[in-house]
């Protein structure tokens, strides 16, 4: 595994530098966010290596008591090497998916903020009620050996997971008026997640529409400029005349070249 890893992070290291070298601004190159999540998945590689190299010099000197600041470096380098699998964010710059979910994101940061807004009321809202519901108005159901409304904190989960319709079931209301919080909440979740799932669904369309039409766009000129590079490509070999031979051409009386054997390359004749 060290072999593969170490060829495909010299090869996307090659690729970063040369797209690099080859930017026209390498301030924006720097800050583009497909080349910051590329530098980010490449320098953990070589940072483990100095680490290693580091730990292995230091392993016979550093003993004992000294170890802790070994086990902090390798406690580093596991972190950091988890950051390979932003290595998948890559396939961003070659997937139209991808893409049109990164603009969908971008272009729908007010429909998320509203989301979360009303996804926190919500919660905030039904946590107290379903805690009020298990301990106060149905005192039995604190008793029971799975009770786990104990406060309103230990509350939000079980909120945001019933609203979210999810339901793991570590957290079941056991007592009626708990039961129709319950309820009340998974409903009310429903409403929230889509109401701005159908601007979010719409801005998602639209952004792979346009992503769609500017490849296609961008491989029509592509092809456009190789069929025009092969035209003229061809037309200068049909034009070149052959060494030593120029074309005829047939003068009147005044030596004045005529327009028919400009355009003709077929030799005159006595007529």
């Amino acid at each position: 595994m060290f072999v593969v890893e170490s060829i495909c992070v010299a090869w996307f290291t090659l690729e970063f530098v040369l797209r690099f070298i080859n930017a026209q601004s390498k301030l924006a190159f720097a800050r583009g966010p497909l080349n910051i999540i590329d530098a980010i998945a490449i320098l953990p590689y070589y940072v483990s290596l100095v680490v290693d190299v580091r730990d292995r010099s230091q392993e016979d000197v550093i003993m004992g008591a000294g170890r802790g600041y070994l086990d902090k470096l390798s406690l580093i380098l596991r972190l950091l090497r988890a950051l390979r699998i932003l290595y998948v964010m890559r396939l961003a710059r070659h997937s139209l998916g991808l893409q049109t979910l990164g603009l969908t994101m971008q272009r729908s940061m007010r429909e998320f903020g509203l989301l979360l807004l009303f996804v926190c009321v919500a919660v905030t809202l039904f946590s107290p009620l379903v805690h009020l519901a298990e301990s106060e108005l149905a005192p039995f159901a604190s008793s029971h050996p799975h009770h786990s409304f104990s406060s309103i904190p230990a509350s939000y989960w079980w909120a945001i997971i019933s609203m979210t319709t999810v339901g793991y079931g570590d957290m079941v209301p056991r007592s009626i008026p708990g039961q129709i919080v319950a309820l009340t909440s998974i409903l009310s979740g429903i409403l929230i997640m889509a109401f701005p799932a159908t601007s979010i669904f719409h801005t998602f369309s639209r952004s792979y529409q346009e992503l769609k039409q500017e490849y296609e766009r961008l491989w029509k000129e592509e092809r456009d400029e190789e069929i025009a590079a092969e035209s003229e490509e061809s037309w200068t070999k049909v034009d070149l005349p052959a060494d030593g031979v120029t074309p005829a051409t047939n003068q009147g009386d005044d030596g004045v070249t005529s327009g028919n054997a400009r355009q003709s390359t077929l030799p005159s004749t006595a007529f």
